[in-house]
């Protein structure tokens, strides 16, 4: 059964809020993220991607990098920026976008958790960048950002937050540049921390939607503070790691599309008669156009859809029957299909991971940047519909692993509105 347990934050100051608060490290390059924090001396981004205040062409994983990291996070207390909560709480942290929330916990989890798979993961992780997450989170003595958990519907637990929100006030209401409003309230009643521990107990498995990498290295910098002090007791905050768990229900998965360089030596027509072996194929007549932004596109609207730029026209792909193995909990998804029956044996890309002529596109980008790519030079641009949540616990459940770039969440969760400090 899962343990969430409340902690004592170093959070902004009311006024700081949103100054401070920032997109996760991973969802930006360093040249962007100079960009993003320029004029912002507030930005978590100063302790996250804290290369952007050395000079440029400073090698980010150098011991320098880590120093500054943990020297910014310093700064930011000592300077009353954020402060530390006088005693142990939870959080509900809620996100509202176009319309859409979804609210859910912030606490610690164990990671006897994460060892023992109660905190069950869908995605394997790249060494190098979980390297650099220990190395960070090490300098920091802290969790600076939130791994993303969902859990399986919970009546009571739903119950109390909904009536802690509908009644109480938060300690941060803000609009970010990007339109989304996020809500914090603290929850510090002992009954209430009380209920939320008694309801996650009961809990069996906790699924991480966004964050392996964040939680692969709060649990090896974990094992590391362990065998430091090889009389712990298990209740150290070295123990635990900063996690935000939401009801499942409440969470939407974004398309994550691919965009590629080539089609491996094959002419246009080629290709688009080889994908008929495996996929009825239709050409959109007039899917619209933008002289600056490229061919709009249409979305695929079912599983087993996809869309396909190529040549300035868009094609409706839909897998036939015989080419997909319902059975198979991986097999099935429409990104396993896209790499079995197309991107591996007819363009060639059998790894993904490490291929340079396939990158990737999040959904929250739209079907301009699909087209715009293509319009700049692509060979081809695939849209894919989006993974459900039903999918990801299946596939979590039964100890397999995604495709990589199967999930792309919306919203993305700001770092620096809460932060859990290892001692």
């Amino acid at each position: 059964m899962a343990v969430m347990r409340p902690f004592r934050a170093v959070r902004p100051s009311p006024e700081a809020a949103k100054d401070v608060a920032a997109l996760p490290y991973d969802v930006m390059s360093s040249a962007e993220a100079r960009v993003m924090a320029a004029d912002k001396p507030l930005s978590f981004l100063h302790v996250d991607r804290a290369e952007i205040d050395l000079p440029e062409g400073t090698d980010i994983y150098s011991d320098e990098v880590y120093r500054k990291a943990s020297d910014n996070l310093q700064k930011m207390i000592a300077e009353g920026a954020l402060i530390r909560d006088g005693e142990t709480c939870f959080y509900l942290y809620r996100e509202i976008m176009d319309g859409r929330a979804q609210t859910g916990i912030v606490g610690c989890a164990s990671i006897d958790d994460y060892r023992s798979g109660v905190i069950k993961k869908h995605e394997l992780t790249v060494a190098a960048k979980e390297a650099d997450r220990i190395r960070h989170v090490d300098a920091c003595g802290a969790n600076t950002g939130l791994i993303f958990l969902a859990f399986k519907d919970h009546e009571e637990i739903e119950r109390r937050m909904e009536e802690i929100t509908g009644t109480e006030d938060p300690i941060y209401d803000f609009v970010s540049e990007d339109g989304i409003r996020h809500i914090v309230w603290r929850v510090a009643d002992k009954d209430d921390i009380t209920l939320f521990r008694e309801g996650f107990a009961g809990i069996p498995s906790l699924y991480i939607a966004d964050g392996h990498h964040r939680a692969a290295s709060a649990y090896r910098v974990g094992v590391m503070r362990r065998e430091d002090n090889p009389g712990y007791t298990g209740e150290e905050e070295f123990n635990f790691f900063l996690a935000a768990a939401f009801p499942a229900s409440q969470l939407s998965i974004w398309d994550y599309n691919r965009v590629v360089k080539d089609l491996n030596g094959l002419a246009e027509e080629d290709f688009l008669r080889k994908l008929e072996e495996h996929f009825s194929v239709k050409k959109v007549p007039d899917p619209g156009s933008d002289s600056e932004e490229g061919l709009l596109g249409i979305k695929p609207s079912k599983k087993h859809e996809f869309a396909l730029c190529l040549g300035g026209c868009w094609y409706i792909l839909e897998a036939k029957k015989e080419s997909v193995d319902e059975g198979d909990p991986v097999g099935r998804l429409d990104v396993s299909i896209l790499q079995e029956k197309v991107l591996g044996p007819l363009i060639g890309i059998r790894d993904p991971r490490t291929d340079p002529r396939i990158s990737f596109v999040g959904g929250i980008r739209g079907m301009r940047e699909l087209g715009r790519r293509v319009n700049e030079g692509a060979a081809a641009a695939f849209a894919l519909y989006p993974t459900s949540m039903d999918d990801l616990m299946a596939i979590a459940d039964a100890g397999m692993i995604m495709p990589p770039k199967s999930t792309w969440f919306e919203p993305k969760l700001r770092s620096g509105l809460l932060i859990h400090e290892l001692s």
